[in-house]
């Protein structure tokens, strides 16, 4: 089996001049003995605004382009480029913080029956500080089936957070990958897997989630009212379907 932990970041635009601060998080990282990362970067679009923030003297670093399709879209059109047993997820404009993805991979290696994991997040503010916000669950697995009544009952808001996921590419794949939502997408993502499987979430902070002015989540239409609700109403739709197929992973329980 090839050790390695793929780091899958969509990116438009907007967010490419955040692209060396995620690499720096990235290079920060330390693993196990034998295990390596590999980035790839999928454009949201075919354009000359990227490219010369890709950190092209990084051999680990892939850098790809394709149609306009949101960033879910980007996402899965990535994986085609990816090998290893593990995604993670590193938006272009956040950073993950030291020893997120060896705390991933402990989890991940020593408890077989665990799908993916999620950890604590800080926002990164545009001031440099940081602030941390309530309601995380404790540290440890998160039964399946367990996020999706949370999330419904917070005003579609998950108790963790998409942007921290780490989880088995095959597990991934199986579930076709990210949601054909224009926004969401990850979210959408989080509860599925939910209801197939255990998840697993790390207390110690495992990434900065950066606040700016352009990211796709602060503009207007990522709140509109109609849209919102069109989006979650599919999310749970899809979400408590798989639960009620009984479809699981792994399909006969493993031990830890």
């Amino acid at each position: 089996m090839l050790r390695r932990v793929v780091v899958v970041t969509a990116v438009h635009g907007p967010s490419a001049a955040f692209l060396p601060q995620a690499h720096a998080s990235l290079c920060a990282q330390e693993l196990p003995s034998g295990w390596e990362w590999h980035w790839v970067i999928q454009e949201d679009g075919r354009t000359d605004a990227v490219r010369p923030y890709v950190p092209d003297e990084d051999p680990r670093v892939t850098f790809r382009q394709g149609r306009p399709g949101g960033p879910g879209v980007a996402r899965t059109l990535a994986l085609a480029h990816t090998e290893g047993p593990y995604a993670k997820i590193l938006d272009a404009d956040d950073q993950l913080t030291p020893g997120a993805l060896a705390r991933d991979l402990a989890v991940l290696e020593g408890h077989r029956s665990v799908g993916w994991t999620t950890s604590r997040v800080l926002d990164l503010l545009p001031d440099g500080s940081t602030a941390a916000f309530p309601g995380d669950p404790a540290d440890g697995p998160i039964e399946p089936g367990t996020l999706v009544g949370a999330w419904r009952a917070n005003d579609w808001l998950a108790p963790v957070h998409p942007a921290t996921l780490c989880v088995r590419r095959d597990l991934l794949l199986a579930l076709g990958g990210w949601m054909a939502l224009p926004a969401s997408e990850d979210t959408g993502l989080l509860l599925a897997l939910s209801s197939v499987s255990r998840g697993w979430f790390s207390a110690e902070v495992g990434l900065l989630y950066r606040k700016w002015e352009g990211q796709a989540t602060g503009q207007a239409a990522h709140v509109d009212p109609a849209e919102r609700a069109a989006r979650m109403a599919v999310v749970e739709a899809r979400a408590r379907a798989l639960d009620s197929f009984g479809w699981t992973y792994p399909p006969v329980t493993a031990p830890d």
